[in-house]
């Protein structure tokens, strides 16, 4: 079959790699239909993650067909339709007990395109499938779909559920990229008084507007004193970090009131300086989390019930075969305004 391999850092191509087959009684191997990059990806392709070897599949979002199921496996069968979560879940070790997925110590967590062979291929082994992939309603497309893989379970999950948004609060998302939109889109289904989206690019922030944006800012033009002039002087509710720089996560961790909530999402490369000489009496409380997807049954629910703005995320799609050319965009977004990439079979 066809695979997006790396190779190490700077180094990766759509080649030809043997097909997966079952290896345990709980896998399952998938058909992919459409698959998409995450900045996770990008990470990897610089270097920047260490544990993925060369030789390794990329990717860990897909939608796909079943085509075969190991003897353990009772949720799904050969033929159906399935989301494949970015977290394999053992659901036996004491963090899945509890519904930490993305800490599990059974052999789970996020090991596609990682630890285990990833979606960005033909055909991809999924491991630990009764709890890892999901079936999918015929009315829902495999493009709108596929950003409930990784993107919107992480920015609920992580910045929104996490950083504890409830109705009335003023909530600040900085970075207006996929995850970002997702938190801008998914905070709002707890009432806040007003979001602002900050971004250093336009076009996102445009963006933010449709997911529901109240007030945009560039990073450029004081959003720190925006928010003190919306909120008398005392600052946001609610912070979400998603970009992973030190230079934003200190900005969020400025704009913070006493009392707030500091919700980190961002993948961050190089270390963040810590005011605890500021925050120290001022009642912070500071998140952060890698997605566990507990909540992918209730986000299909809300997509398959039009209650999420999946479609206007998609801003690029290419054929699987084009893999190279649809890295190339994503890398480039800002030139290209590119939001999310999907690839179908």
């Amino acid at each position: 079959m066809k695979a997006h391999v790396y190779h190490a850092p700077g180094r990766s191509s759509w080649e030809d790699v043997q097909e997966p087959g079952i290896r345990d009684a709980a896998d399952v191997i998938v058909r992919v239909s459409a698959v998409t990059i995450c900045g996770t990806d990008l990470h990897i392709l610089k270097g920047d993650v260490p544990e993925v070897r060369p030789g390794t599949v990329l990717g860990h979002e897909a939608v796909g067909e079943v085509v075969e199921t190991g003897g353990e496996v009772r949720s799904v069968r050969a033929g159906d339709r399935v989301l494949v979560s970015c977290i394999s879940a053992c659901g036996r070790c004491s963090y899945c007990r509890v519904g930490a997925y993305g800490q599990c110590r059974g052999g789970g967590g996020w090991i596609l395109g990682h630890t285990v062979h990833g979606t960005q291929a033909e055909y991809v082994r999924v491991p630990f499938a009764d709890l890892s992939v999901h079936p999918l309603p015929s009315a829902v497309r495999d493009q709108d779909a596929v950003l409930l893989a990784d993107v919107f379970p992480t920015a609920y999950e992580v910045g929104v559920l996490n950083g504890a948004v409830r109705p009335g609060d003023t909530v600040v998302v900085v970075g207006a990229g996929p995850v970002g939109l997702a938190a801008i889109a998914t905070a709002r289904l707890f009432s806040p008084a007003r979001i602002v989206a900050v971004d250093v690019i336009p076009s996102r922030l445009t963006a933010a507007r449709t997911f529901g944006a109240d007030v945009k800012a560039l990073e450029g033009e004081e959003p720190g004193q925006l928010v003190a002039d919306l909120t008398d002087g005392l600052g946001a509710d609610v912070v979400i970090e998603a970009v992973g720089a030190p230079e934003s996560f200190e900005m969020c961790v400025r704009m913070v009131r006493p009392g707030g909530h500091v919700a980190n999402v961002g993948v961050h490369e190089k270390p963040a300086t810590l005011h605890l000489e500021d925050l120290w009496s001022k009642n912070v409380t500071l998140t952060t989390g890698l997605v566990d997807t507990r909540t992918t049954p209730a986000l299909l629910r809300m997509l398959t019930d039009d209650r999420l703005p999946t479609a206007p995320m998609v801003t690029h799609t290419f054929p699987l075969g084009r893999m190279v050319e649809a890295y190339d965009t994503f890398t480039r977004a800002s030139e290209t305004d590119a939001l999310k990439v999907v690839l179908t079979a």
